[in-house]
C-alpha cells in the first residue's frame, strides 16, 4: 500500500507541473485551480508514504518519477523536444528509481 500512494503522490506531481504550465503564470484560473489541488494531493500522499518508507528513497522515487512523467507529457502534450539525448535522459531517471526502488 505505501508504494501506491508513493506513486500515486508522484501521479499527482505530474498534474500539478503540467497544469502549473497550462496557468500561464497563474493567470488562467481553471489550471491553476487544478495545480493547487494537485500540489496538495501530492504532498498529502508523499507523507503518507514517508511513514513507512525512509525519507531518501520516498523523496527520490516520487520527485525521479513525477519528473519522468512531467517530462514524457511535456513531449507529448506540449510539444517539447524529444531528442535522442533527452530520451536517453529520461530513461535513464528511470532506470534510477526502479534500481532504488528495488533496493528498498
Amino acid at each position: 500500500m505505501t508504494w501506491i500512494l508513493l506513486f500515486a503522490a508522484a501521479a499527482f506531481e505530474v498534474v500539478w507541473a503540467l497544469a502549473l504550465k497550462s496557468s500561464d503564470g497563474f493567470s488562467n484560473p481553471l489550471p491553476t485551480a487544478i495545480f493547487g489541488v494537485g500540489v496538495v494531493a501530492s504532498m498529502v500522499l508523499l507523507a503518507l508514504a514517508m511513514r513507512d518508507l525512509p525519507v531518501g528513497t520516498a523523496y527520490a522515487v516520487w520527485t525521479g518519477t513525477g519528473a519522468v512523467g512531467t517530462a514524457i507529457l511535456g513531449i507529448v502534450y506540449f510539444g517539447d523536444s524529444a531528442t535522442v539525448q533527452r530520451l536517453a535522459a529520461i530513461a535513464l531517471v528511470a532506470t534510477g528509481i526502479v534500481w532504488l526502488a528495488l533496493t528498498e
